[in-house]
């Protein structure tokens, strides 16, 4: 790419606006926040020298890759900083054998329960694993991101791609996932402290969206003591799918909507689950009526 007038920038820069947005929305899972990177990718483009990038694309995916990656870290290292989730775009619906339009439902969400998936990876397992299996960018690329050598990138993305395939994949959850889900819930129901521990994986992840903003709480034994509090409020409940991953539904006695949860499982254990409380987002959902 040679010097350039503000126009051919900003024409070069829009035949690669589409991509740079799927990978940044795959890699930070919020439509928001990859809109972001994407924008200050094309400042930085701007006041670049169009003399030193050889190979624009590759130039813009490595700008994108690291603001996504300082961003996940900063997340990571501020877990209360807000969880956001594209509330309009969750697909729930009763577990049970989809009608062939709810089949076509699922279907769509399938891009979005990888989300699910890949947010229990590390920052740097889940931009490997978004940019090589995704986008077939290259490992010497990657590690560039990185800061590591290729050989130590594709260690890297070896270990994500390991834990993405020992979940089960959202177009159809297995038997045992749902299993451990069950038993989560009638655990929580009858207050099993152990068998809660039984199911949770030591560094279980559990945000809770409520009406003053997101609570994370970390570990097995605190997420086991909430869930046995909360279960006192529940009066009927249901298991549903949750962008093609098992959840469930519960309800207040007077027939309003209590809770909406969908949970990420791993190698027989929960190691996330994420919860909707807050009136207003269960009310922006449509949700399945009680059983």
């Amino acid at each position: 790419m040679t010097a350039h007038p503000s126009g051919l920038v900003s024409e070069d820069f829009e035949a690669h606006r589409d991509r740079l947005r799927a990978v940044a929305y795959r890699v930070l899972g919020s439509h928001a926040d990859a809109e972001d990177v994407v924008q200050e990718a094309w400042l930085r483009l701007v006041r670049q020298d169009g003399a030193t990038i050889g190979n624009l694309a590759g130039w813009l995916t490595t700008v994108v890759g690291r603001l996504s990656l300082d961003l996940l870290r900063s997340r990571r290292a501020h877990v209360e900083v807000a969880y956001e989730q594209e509330f309009a775009n969750l697909v729930v619906m009763p577990d049970d054998e989809p009608a062939p339009d709810e089949q076509v439902a699922l279907a769509d969400s399938v891009g979005l329960a990888l989300l699910v998936v890949l947010d229990s990876l590390t920052p740097s397992e889940r931009l490997a694993f978004v940019l090589l299996d995704m986008f077939a960018v290259p490992f010497h690329e990657i590690g560039q991101i990185l800061g590591k050598s290729a050989d130590a990138t594709k260690m890297v993305a070896s270990r994500a791609r390991r834990k993405v395939q020992a979940q089960d994949r959202p177009t159809g959850p297995g038997r045992e996932h749902r299993g451990v889900v069950q038993a989560f819930g009638a655990a929580a129901l009858s207050g099993d402290f152990e068998a809660l521990l039984r199911v949770l994986d030591p560094n279980v992840k559990l945000t809770v969206d409520t009406a003053d903003g997101v609570v994370v709480t970390l570990g097995a034994t605190k997420v086991a003591a909430g869930a046995r509090m909360f279960s006192g409020k529940v009066s009927r409940q249901r298991p549903v799918l949750v962008n093609g991953v098992p959840g469930h539904m519960s309800w207040r006695s007077d027939g309003t909507p209590l809770s909406m949860s969908a949970f990420t499982v791993t190698e027989g254990r929960i190691t996330g689950i994420h919860i909707v409380v807050d009136p207003a987002k269960l009310a922006s959902i449509q949700l399945p009526a009680p059983a």
